[in-house]
């Protein structure tokens, strides 16, 4: 009876969150067309924006004032920005002569093929042993063999620039770790700049960089270190902050000072959050290889959006391989550093003691002896390099012809039965019933901080005339985050019920996210062509991660008792899955939805290169006519599309947790 009671006052409240929203969409036919879509401005002269607040003119101004207001007569903002371009360009300069251009001045040739190449083995297996060897290894040499178009020069260009940009963004993030750990207003303040920052398209700040910044390589650097410090921060602050009392004590205890402490205690103990957050800085990195090529960031990045740019599939995808190689090889050789412990040295001489060392200056020794034999160990030989474009081609021609009926019945079918209806059923939503419906779905999960919160986020969408666009973004995130629900759980299930199965997904997994956002564009386009079915299905792919990955993680950590005790009463195997390992994994599986979503709208940025009609072509609108206020205000939108859901569903999940007792 109490139970009973129970699901029916869960029913009702449901039904009351709810209310508003259905109310408003029934009344939709009598409501006035302000309460359909969001008016237009009533100030004359907002060139730029008809959303009801100009703010896109409000920002450009803010922009023109710091471009041009001199600071005690002095400098501008922008004087000092340049200034920092003009200092970074000095590593980045080093890292490319010792890369890739060499130092002409001294007649200095860059690092020999060989040498990377064995560099790469050695450490790798100084790391992690022989397999990381030949992934580090096999990866630099795939670099040098299939360069027959030029990925060896444009590789050693894309890791000359991550090798400026990962240490900045790494010493930055760590920094910032450490002072909101010491501080917990400096803390409250970077905790809302960090969530935004990681929710915002690369594209929106790409803009305000190149106005600030210029462009070319050193922008790119710049753009890259933006992105990429955030979550360096993150696990640097929750490092130290996780630090169990008893340490610190013992460090009190041991009369140790400030100093001491942060480098004695704090950082040692937080290593594993640090080099996860050092794994992290490298990814983000190379996630933004393409994408900083906008602003003229050149490598293979640069290379594979011109490919791209003319639907040469087969070049591209030959330069994708190279760029997810080197990302593997580099989240493999971050993973390895942050597993690998401090071991003590062996007796005997240097060779014994430092063998890697030893065997690394031995390695350069020979190459600088044998370039005076032949060159060939300096620069791989041109007659022997070997291009793969010519099968990729061969490939997408024979999907072209072979199964081009096939693919656009379904292409189709799947845009005019579904695609369109439910982009036609979102985007016809009055905005005051989105705006209804958040707000009453916040006062459920956290009462009226959590409801005032959203709210916000949903007004300013609304105000700033970009409401139609952003339906259009959600229409296809949520299209997104159905299916990849819909396939990610059950290989999640599936995947959870063994150590073989969960290994091999995980493993899978982690593979399959430390390719570039911008790869999955070259088998859908391949496939669909370029439309909004190539945009879902590029989305769906990078997106099914984080929600196959947490439906393993929820059902695995169910407690042992109580699955115990459900064998106990009698249950099946389905029963207990379906009657106590589902409800207790939800809230992490609706976690993962979260990511997934978050997934989704990062994506849906990038797919809007192919042709896409919502917020991500405004942007990209905004990037060609440099229209710094136009991007932000975009970026704003998007990110707060994703910070209501994920305000709203880790709020959820937190609920959850507490009921369970598993928080």
């Amino acid at each position: 009876m109490i139970e009973k009671f129970s699901v029916h006052s869960k029913r009702f409240a449901l039904l009351l969150v709810a209310a508003p929203f259905l109310v408003l969409i029934a009344l939709r036919p009598i409501l006035p067309d302000w309460a359909i879509t969001p008016p237009k401005s009533c100030l004359a002269g907002c060139a730029n924006i008809d959303g009801i607040i100009p703010i896109v003119d409000i920002v450009n101004a803010v922009i023109d004032f710091l471009r041009k207001y001199e600071i005690l007569g002095l400098f501008t903002f922008k004087d000092i920005t340049r200034a920092i371009a003009d200092a970074i360009e000095v590593p980045l300069d080093f890292s490319e002569g010792l890369l890739h251009k060499g130092f002409s001045d001294f007649g200095v040739e860059p690092i020999a093929w060989v040498i990377l190449v064995g560099l790469a083995a050695i450490f790798g297996w100084y790391l992690k042993g022989w397999r990381l060897a030949l992934l580090g290894g096999g990866c630099f040499f795939y670099l040098a063999l299939f360069s027959k178009r030029g990925i060896w020069d444009l590789a050693m260009q894309t890791l000359s620039a991550i090798s400026v940009s990962a240490p900045l963004a790494g010493i930055i993030g760590l920094s910032l770790g450490i002072l909101a750990a010491k501080s917990r207003r400096v803390e409250q303040i970077l905790w809302p700049i960090l969530n935004v920052l990681q929710s915002l398209p690369h594209f929106s700040y790409l803009i305000l960089v190149a106005i600030f910044f210029g462009v070319g390589s050193k922008a790119g650097v710049i753009a890259t270190v933006i992105f990429a410090f955030p979550p360096m921060t993150r696990l640097t602050l929750l490092g130290i902050k996780g630090i169990p009392s008893e340490l610190i004590e013992a460090g009190t205890m041991a009369g140790c000072t400030a100093k001491q402490m942060l480098f004695k205690v704090e950082l040692p103990s937080a290593r594993s959050e640090i080099m996860l957050g050092v794994n992290q800085v490298i990814m983000q990195c190379l996630a933004m290889v393409v994408i900083a090529s906008f602003i003229g960031q050149s490598g293979l990045g640069y290379d594979l959006l011109t490919r791209l740019q003319r639907l040469a599939i087969g070049q591209a995808l030959e330069v994708g391989i190279a760029v997810v190689l080197i990302a593997i090889a580099l989240d493999r050789f971050s993973q390895a550093m942050a597993e690998k412990t401090p071991s003590h040295l062996r007796h005997g001489p240097i060779w014994v003691r430092h063998p890697f060392m030893s065997a690394g200056v031995g390695l350069i020794v020979a190459t600088l002896a044998l370039s005076f034999v032949t060159p060939h160990v300096v620069r791989f030989p041109q007659e022997l390099t070997i291009s793969t474009s010519v099968f990729w081609d061969a490939v997408v021609d024979y999907i072209t012809l072979n199964f081009y009926g096939p693919l656009g019945a379904f292409r189709d079918f799947f845009l005019v039965y579904f695609l369109i209806p439910v982009r036609s059923g979102i985007t016809s939503i009055p905005w005051i019933a989105i705006v209804a419906l958040v707000m009453c779905l916040g006062w459920r999960m956290g009462r009226w901080k959590l409801a005032l919160v959203v709210v916000c986020y949903v007004l300013f969408i609304a105000v700033s005339g970009y409401w139609v666009r952003a339906m259009i973004t959600l229409y296809m995130v949520v299209v997104s985050l159905m299916i990849c629900a819909l396939i990610g759980i059950p290989i999640g299930i599936w995947a959870s019920r063994r150590d073989w199965s969960t290994k091999l997904v995980q493993n899978l997994c982690d593979t399959f996210q430390t390719f570039p956002s911008f790869i999955y564009l070259l088998p859908v386009v391949m496939l669909f062509q370029i439309n909004d079915v190539s945009a879902i299905f590029a989305i769906i792919i990078y997106a099914l991660i984080p929600i196959t990955r947490y439906t393993i993680f929820g059902l695995r950590n169910v407690p042992h008792h109580i699955v115990e005790a459900a064998t106990t009463s009698g249950c099946t195997e389905n029963q207990i899955l379906w009657k106590v390992r589902m409800p207790i994994a939800m809230p992490e599986i609706v976690l993962g939805l979260n990511q997934t979503l978050m997934f989704g709208l990062f994506m849906v940025m990038i797919a809007g290169f192919i042709g896409t009609v919502d917020l991500s072509q405004e942007i990209f609108r905004a990037l060609t006519f440099n229209d710094g206020g136009k991007g932000l205000v975009i970026g704003l939108c998007v990110a707060f599309i994703g910070l209501t859901a994920d305000r709203l569903l880790v709020e959820w999940a937190e609920r959850r947790k507490r009921m369970y007792g598993i928080a």
